[in-house]
């Protein structure tokens, strides 16, 4: 049997049952794809995988209770690291974005795409690991390339410019870093500056995704 005929199997986890329904059919109507199972919790799926019912990708929806997607994105990331998660939300701020990537997500849409474009996102993460819906990329991420799935050239950072670029990426705002850093808040500014300029970005999440992307952040 070719191995090419095997269907990607999808996780759907999401606490809104009639919008999880919808989603498992549209899902399970795009060529090359299963819906494997679904969940209303991190918590439902964590027992799902842990009884061995592993998916390809997981769409996984970031405000839930119980066990919310920050939590299972960082349990899936460093218990079953083979597993893609495509965040799904109705918030396209900066915050929740950083996070959700930080913690391992391979990708970020938001809940009013159209149908095309979940399969374009789906297809991405499985082929090129890593998607952001162009809206998004517009709105926050002018500054890249469309194309996220082609590796960055590699640029020479010194050791304070790679330690900006982890501080970045965490929670903490550009006057705590320069407090962590002990530095003042103009040099803080000069690095951002200067990295906006080496790197071609012009956001806080267009840095945090070169750290990802090139193994400069710890996720």
């Amino acid at each position: 049997m070719a191995a090419t005929s095997k269907k990607i199997q999808v996780g759907i986890v999401d606490d809104h049952n009639l919008l999880r329904k919808a989603l498992a059919k549209l899902i399970s109507s795009f060529e090359n794809y299963a819906v494997l199972f679904e969940g209303d919790s991190g918590k439902e799926l964590k027992a799902r995988i842990t009884q061995s019912v592993i998916p390809d990708i997981v769409l996984l929806d970031v405000n839930m209770p119980d066990m919310d997607g920050y939590e299972t994105v960082r349990w899936l990331n460093k218990n079953y690291p083979q597993v893609k998660v495509l965040a799904l939300s109705m918030f396209s701020d900066e915050t929740t974005i950083i996070r959700m990537l930080r913690l391992g997500a391979k990708g970020y849409i938001l809940k009013n795409i159209e149908p095309e474009e979940l399969k374009e996102a789906l297809d991405s993460i499985m082929k090129k690991d890593f998607y952001l819906s162009e809206y998004i990329s517009g709105k926050i991420i002018s500054g890249l390339h469309k194309d996220l799935g082609n590796p960055d050239e590699q640029v020479a950072l010194s050791d304070k410019e790679k330690e900006f670029l982890r501080l970045v990426c965490s929670e903490l705002t550009y006057k705590d870093i320069a407090d962590k850093m002990y530095i003042s808040h103009r040099t803080v500014d000069n690095y951002r500056n200067v990295l906006f300029e080496k790197l071609k970005v012009k956001s806080r999440v267009g840095l945090v995704m070169y750290a990802i992307k090139n193994g400069i952040a710890e996720t």
